[in-house]
């Protein structure tokens, strides 16, 4: 996505997805919809099934968004093996630095006035635009 092609109708329906499932996940099971945490839960906690749930539904909607013309697929054939593996480690390295992710903090934490939140999401954002700055990838 470019700043050319922004589409701030559908950016903000799907925002209010967002927002709309984090809180409904809370108030039926009081549980915070930090991506990174339910991940690494699968492993380590007890309450698996709603943590599976949650993790199949994150893939299964947008495989059937593209498998039905609904979106469009990323075009990622022109980014090297090497470039997206090491931009996942390191938003991986990232989430275990900042104690959470994007969804956790940005979302989640922010909602509840959380100031260690909102400093971890600025954080977040200054580094990914930084990033993109730095390397040109923005145009």
């Amino acid at each position: 996505m470019t700043i050319i092609n922004f589409t701030p109708w559908t950016a903000l329906i799907g925002g209010a997805c967002i927002g709309a499932g984090a809180l409904l996940l809370m108030l039926v099971a009081g549980k915070t919809a930090g991506i990174s945490g339910i991940v690494s839960g699968i492993a380590t906690q007890a309450d698996k099934s709603w943590r599976l749930a949650f993790v199949v539904g994150l893939v299964l909607v947008p495989a059937v968004l593209f498998a039905t013309d609904q979106v469009a697929v990323p075009e990622l054939a022109s980014q090297s093996v090497v470039k997206l593996v090491l931009a996942g480690l390191l938003v991986g390295i990232g989430t275990r630095l900042g104690n959470g992710c994007t969804s956790g903090h940005g979302i989640c934490g922010i909602g509840r006035f959380s100031w260690r939140s909102l400093v971890a999401t600025g954080i977040f954002m200054a580094a990914g635009i930084a990033t993109v700055s730095a390397l040109g990838w923005g145009a």
